[in-house]
């Protein structure tokens, strides 16, 4: 068996993994990356992310075309080739991948494609077209990411039963879908198959979409969906799936009791996401798991085995690629000797339905749930001339103020680009910035940035565009006086 010997090994070529793999390069050390796959990326630029917001994108054009007719510019009905649309999308993956491995070349890592187990606390064994190979090292980093859930109740073996990598692919766009499971995932792909003119209906077993997410930011989403999906049902669950002929036979009961049997021609199941923990070989390096399946880290992402760190959606928190890019960084910085670990950062999330919702740090919810003080406010993009230019005057920015400090704990946002919004969000919260801080920068005018401004000039009552009490009177915008 061919042995190579490395000071760092990364497992798993995903957004945390490359990330990881290439800083730990930039710092000087001899890096290996180990990836089972043909092209780096994972998850998130194979078969999510990446694709997901290529054909969100395209969705958006055919309803630009079909709003466009209030603006007195009218098109003829769109006409969707598939094979093009599959092809555009495939080739921005392409892209992508390629990139990745130009910069690992560039940079000195060894790539290794193979499924990788490892061997001891210091070797990794890995199973290549080639032949094994042993990679001893002396720290590893486990990046090994997450994978569709299906229960027990809803795997049937069918090529019409799809989880999210299978709807990417576009294979068809059937007359009748069904999304089983209203979180991000599922509720991205809703808006893509309607926009391409499937009838979805989407079943949620909780008593809402997006479970968790503040009420007032996912009405739109709601009141969106529901112009564009045939059914949205919440408080529903689906008994059992089996196969009828070329049709998926779907009992379910929904919120009041009632008992329904229904055909589908396809069903896409998005329930949750699970770490990609098992068969990896953790039983031969004193690394620790818990009963989820997640690998318990430090503040530095150590595990339980010293010299072994892990990243991403293998460990607990958000499975989101931007946190998992984080968390390589902190891992690679601690191998390295360099920083303190950053805790309690502000991780910004985004949902790409119609309009996009996004948030940062403290939700107006988990205020409540945890009895933090907190004070609200809001300013509607009904208000913004820039959202009135688009014809989207459907959002809200909405903080989440600590009424002592003044300091923002969190920001919530729904509308067309929420999610290009949010960064300065994140960055304020990480700044411990004050509504103040907020309310007296200069914002572009007329933008949709300005939605935080107003928001926190709404506090002191001084919003221009907007007329609401003053949440404070402690201090105006205009007095520079600045915590």
């Amino acid at each position: 068996m061919e042995t190579l010997e490395t000071q760092v090994a990364v497992l798993g070529g995903g957004p945390g993994g490359y990330a990881a793999a290439f800083l730990a390069a930039d710092l000087g050390k001899k890096v290996v990356l180990i990836e089972k796959e043909s092209r780096l990326g994972g998850v998130c630029l194979n078969r999510g992310c990446m694709p997901s917001k290529a054909l969100l994108h395209a969705v958006e054009t055919i309803h630009e075309a079909r709003l466009s007719e209030v603006r007195g510019i009218e098109f003829d009905d769109p006409k969707v080739d598939l094979d093009k649309l599959r092809s555009w999308k495939d080739g921005i993956l392409n892209k992508l991948g390629g990139g990745l491995a130009f910069l690992a070349k560039k940079r000195g890592v060894d790539v290794v494609q193979g499924t990788g187990r490892f061997a001891g606390a210091d070797c990794l064994e890995v199973e290549t077209a080639g032949g094994a190979k042993a990679i001893r090292f002396e720290q590893a980093i486990v990046a090994t990411g997450s994978r569709s859930f299906t229960p027990e109740s809803l795997s049937l073996d069918h090529p019409h039963v799809m989880t999210s990598r299978q709807a990417l692919e576009l294979e068809d766009i059937s007359e009748r879908l069904l999304v089983i499971g209203g979180g991000y995932i599922g509720m991205e792909l809703g808006f893509v198959y309607a926009g391409l003119g499937s009838k979805v209906t989407v079943i949620e077993e909780l008593n809402a979409i997006l479970s968790g997410t503040d009420a007032d930011l996912i009405k739109p989403v709601v009141d969106m969906a529901r112009k564009r999906f045939d059914e949205i049902r919440t408080g529903a669950r689906v008994a059992s799936l089996s196969a009828a002929v070329d049709r998926i036979q779907v009992v379910s009961n929904d919120a009041s009791g009632e008992h329904r049997t229904e055909l589908y021609d396809r069903v896409l199941v998005s329930v949750g996401r699970r770490p990609n923990s098992a068969n990896l070989g953790l039983e031969n390096t004193g690394v620790e798991i818990d009963d989820d399946g997640f690998l318990k880290t430090d503040t530095q992402q150590r595990t339980s085995a010293a010299n072994i760190y892990a990243i991403g959606d293998v460990t607990t928190g958000p499975m989101l690629a931007h946190k998992a890019h984080k968390d390589a960084r902190r891992a690679v910085e601690s191998i390295c000797g360099e920083g303190e670990p950053d805790v309690n950062i502000a991780i910004p999330a985004v949902v790409f339905t119609d309009p996009e919702v996004a948030w940062c740090g403290l939700t107006e919810a988990e205020a409540i749930a945890t009895g933090v003080e907190f004070q609200i406010s809001k300013f509607p993009w009904a208000a913004s001339g820039r959202a009135l230019t688009l014809d989207r005057p459907d959002g809200l920015t909405k903080l989440v103020i600590d009424p002592e400090t003044e300091r923002i704990l969190g920001v919530g946002m729904v509308g067309r680009g929420a999610g290009e919004l949010i960064a300065e969000a994140a960055l304020a919260i990480e700044m411990d910035a004050t509504a103040l801080d907020l309310a007296t920068t200069v914002h572009p005018h007329p933008t949709l940035s300005e939605t935080l401004k107003e928001a926190a000039e709404a506090y002191y009552g001084t919003a221009t565009h907007t007329l609401v009490k003053p949440t404070t009177t402690a201090r105006t915008p205009g007095s520079n006086q600045k915590a």
